[in-house]
């Protein structure tokens, strides 16, 4: 895909609403049952139904949680497709800071940070929060 396809930024998606996720990081990725699991440190934003005020030794608000893509039909890092199973894929991936995640209008979402750049085909994402 070039750079000069239709997307729409993360912060266009309901899913991610009052979220921050340039100021989120990745903890860990799983794939069971057909979905991708994506285990975050999640950065609420003032507006969000679950933001609470940082304590004084905290900045911001920072929950545990999931972004899962149901459905998901394939996984591909960094451009390069393979051959290995999408929970070996998944099990590969590096964690680290979120830089961006956006939808391309054919469909795949693609997210970038610290472990590269993930093109995941799969339904709309799901973002749920964990308890701490």
């Amino acid at each position: 895909m070039s750079d000069s396809e239709d997307y729409i930024s993360w912060r266009k998606l309901r899913e991610f609403a009052d979220v921050d996720l340039t100021q989120s990081f990745v903890l860990s990725w799983h794939f069971e049952s057909g979905t991708l699991l994506i285990d975050v440190d999640l950065f609420l934003e003032p507006g969000h139904p679950f933001y609470e005020k940082p304590r004084p030794a905290e900045k911001v608000c920072i929950r545990p949680a999931i972004i899962e893509f149901p459905y998901c039909e394939s996984i591909v890092p960094n451009g390069a497709a393979t051959g290995a199973s999408l929970a070996d894929i998944a099990a590969s991936l590096d964690v680290g800071a979120i830089e961006g995640v956006r939808r391309f209008s054919d469909g795949p979402y693609e997210i970038r940070g610290a472990f590269g750049t993930v093109k995941i085909d799969a339904e709309r994402p799901v973002l749920k929060l964990r308890s701490a």
